[in-house]
């Protein structure tokens, strides 16, 4: 029998402690303590969703301050009626977050042969705007259906892969209604003329495949025919045609088609790393940078913020991604997941196309910033979906447990004081 060596009995400890793990600064144990937190997709939704609405009325006021006082004589006009879209969205949010989950899926169907029936109203009599037949208008008001079309399509999938939870192995589940459903309304919208909104319902029914359990040979197969069409549909028309040929160098053609693209990287390039300040864009002015409060504002924000505004903004649309991924993951309800996820693939999806757009990476399709740029038609679908999650959030059990503590708390902290 052989005694251990206490010197090497001595050289234990110092192993262990060199194998053990590298120390956690107390920034980071506090990180991981707050998202550890049930309440922090719940305030990560709001807090992310607030500032963008405030960095949106701020940028809408900059970069329509000069066409809002030459078409009206006022440099305001735009801003207030972006505000008071505003104040008409946070109610609907409010009221959305409050909606419970059985009342919502009493109603999705209608929602969505509602949404059909207005966007076959559009392709057949909607009005024309910067050559998209998108727009349904009765005298003075206008609005556009698809954006109303992608949150109850989201709605509907949702409740239709709930319903089938356990028979979505099957590939005829998987599919049958909501991929004909789905296509459907993306033909009816490129019926109008609107390719771009296409393109994004399209990526929402990729996101909810996705979710379902797709296997990755439909993935492959989708990918291939919408390309192929879209690509066909694009050469059918001269104007899509030349945009697919400038957005690969604007200044190639910089006096035509690369013009809108060409104005927008100068207005990028021209605020470097803190930007030349709020309301001080030159790109805004005149003609040169047309749709410079919607689908451009992202432009004029990174001449007037710089790098660090434009990364701000990223960074909150991908802190409300994180968020809504946080509740997707983690609710029992399959209803609430499929929702949060596709609001998450309609929201980032669409934000990479706009910026996409500006950045000269994709050609220019309208596809305007959700929450920043000028409009009410995409404004109010935007923060009813956002409340629809944020509703989500705050219902998770550990989440609804820690509201009601603190709510527990704060009136025995008012009792006392009494």
């Amino acid at each position: 029998m052989t005694t251990a060596n206490p010197e090497d009995t001595a050289l234990v400890p110092a192993v262990r402690r060199s194998r053990s793990p590298l120390p956690v600064t107390p920034w980071l144990r506090a990180v991981r303590e707050a998202l550890d937190r049930p309440l922090t997709s719940y305030y990560l939704l709001l807090g992310a969703t607030a500032l963008l609405l405030t960095i949106g009325l701020v940028m809408v006021l900059s970069a329509s301050s000069v066409k809002s006082y030459t078409q009206f004589g006022d440099s305001y006009t735009m801003v207030r009626r972006q505000a008071l879209w505003v104040l008409i969205g946070l109610p609907v949010a409010f009221a959305a977050s409050r909606m419970s989950t059985r009342w919502i899926r009493r109603f999705v169907w209608a929602a969505y042969v509602v949404s059909l029936a207005l966007l076959a109203l559009v392709a057949v009599m909607g009005q024309a705007k910067n050559g998209n037949q998108n727009w349904l208008g009765v005298g003075p008001i206008a609005i556009q259906p698809s954006e109303i079309a992608k949150l109850s399509l989201i709605l509907w999938a949702a409740n239709v892969y709930a319903n089938k939870e356990r028979r979505l192995a099957s590939l005829h589940h998987l599919i049958i209604p909501v991929v004909p459903g789905m296509l459907l309304a993306t033909f009816l919208v490129i019926a109008g003329r609107d390719l771009g909104t296409g393109l994004v319902l399209f990526a929402i029914m990729l996101g909810m495949l996705w979710m379902a359990g797709a296997p990755a040979r439909l993935f492959g197969l989708c990918l291939s025919i919408v390309t192929v069409a879209a690509f066909g549909l694009a050469t059918v028309d001269k104007e899509r045609v030349a945009r697919l040929t400038s957005f690969f160098d604007p200044f190639k053609d910089f006096q035509g088609n690369g013009w809108q693209a060409g104005h927008g990287l100068y207005a990028l390039s021209s605020g470097g790393l803190f930007g030349e300040g709020i309301g001080a864009s030159t790109q805004k002015w005149g003609s040169n940078l047309p749709a410079a409060h919607t689908d451009f504002i992202f432009a004029v924000l990174g001449e007037e913020l710089g790098l660090v505004g434009t990364l701000l903004v990223i960074g909150l649309f991908l802190t409300i991604a994180y968020a809504a991924l946080r509740v997707a993951l983690q609710t029992a309800d399959p209803f609430v997941r499929y929702v949060t996820f596709g609001v998450v693939v309609w929201l980032i999806g669409q934000m990479i196309i706009n910026i996409g757009m500006v950045l000269a990476l994709l050609p220019v399709i309208g596809i305007p910033l959700p929450l920043v740029s000028y409009g009410g038609s995409a404004l109010l679908p935007t923060l009813a979906a956002l409340g629809l999650v944020i509703g989500f959030a705050r219902r998770e059990p550990e989440a609804a447990r820690a509201l009601a503590a603190r709510r527990k708390a704060r009136s025995a902290g008012l009792s006392a004081s009494r």
